[in-house]
């Protein structure tokens, strides 16, 4: 049966781009398999980590192509549509991923530690944020949560002495119980790489609750966006 080979022409242009690409990142001067090449690249590229599984069976799907063509025109394993244009996808990601500064830069709203919980309260009513970037003037000083704010209030309304004075952002962050539930990052990092910090996170017990943009990545930049987990859940 003679079979068109466009399918097979595209997937095989799009497997030898990710080759070359997957040496490129490991570094390899001589031939590499594929599989080991994918071993090696996957602890440098959170990408290749990510599709790992994908690369492997179109190794395979690949070798049936090269070695059991009959001719120019006859191939014996035809690439579906579907699967010609998920490694094509693959490709163009690896070649040029979606960067945080592209996908989450946006204006944040900040606070200052002074700034008293009624101002955030109504803030969250309105806008219905949960995470709130406190500064010092222009020094960062953490990350207020609605969590940080339900234990202020479960600390200080469950007793029998109401506080004096309306606490400030200030006092919230004191009852925020991971202190350090924050990470700033490069606007040039990836996407994926984002979502990785996340899982990282999580894997050794310690949950971000916002990623925060700024240039390179340290606190005294100016905030560029913010990233949230729920941000990373829409990322495919």
């Amino acid at each position: 049966m003679k079979l068109g080979t466009e399918n097979s022409d595209r997937f095989l242009t799009a497997f030898n781009r990710i080759d070359h690409r997957l040496r490129d990142i490991v570094g390899a001067k001589d031939f590499m398999p594929f599989y080991r090449l994918i071993d090696q690249a996957k602890k440098k590229d959170v990408l290749v980590k990510k599709y790992e599984d994908d690369l492997r069976s179109y190794a395979d799907l690949r070798n049936a192509i090269v070695h059991h063509r009959t001719s120019l025109h006859y191939v014996i394993a035809e690439p579906h549509t579907d699967v010609v244009e998920r490694i094509e996808y693959i490709d163009a990601t690896l070649a040029k991923p979606t960067l945080v500064g592209q996908m989450f830069r946006k204006r944040v709203l900040i606070f200052q530690e002074n700034d008293s919980l009624k101002h955030v309260l109504k803030v969250i009513r309105q806008r219905k944020y949960t995470q709130f970037p406190v500064y010092y003037n222009k020094q960062f000083k953490g990350l207020i949560t609605t969590v940080g704010i339900t234990n202020w209030l479960a600390s200080k309304m469950g007793g029998d002495h109401l506080p004096k004075r309306i606490p400030t952002l200030h006092d919230i962050l004191l009852h925020e119980k991971n202190s350090v539930n924050y990470k700033f990052v490069s606007r040039t990092i990836s996407i994926y790489e984002a979502e990785e910090i996340f899982k990282q996170g999580v894997e050794r017990g310690r949950r971000f609750e916002a990623l925060l943009i700024t240039e390179h990545g340290q606190p005294h930049q100016k905030l560029l966006g913010i990233i949230t987990p729920l941000d990373i859940v829409k990322i495919d």
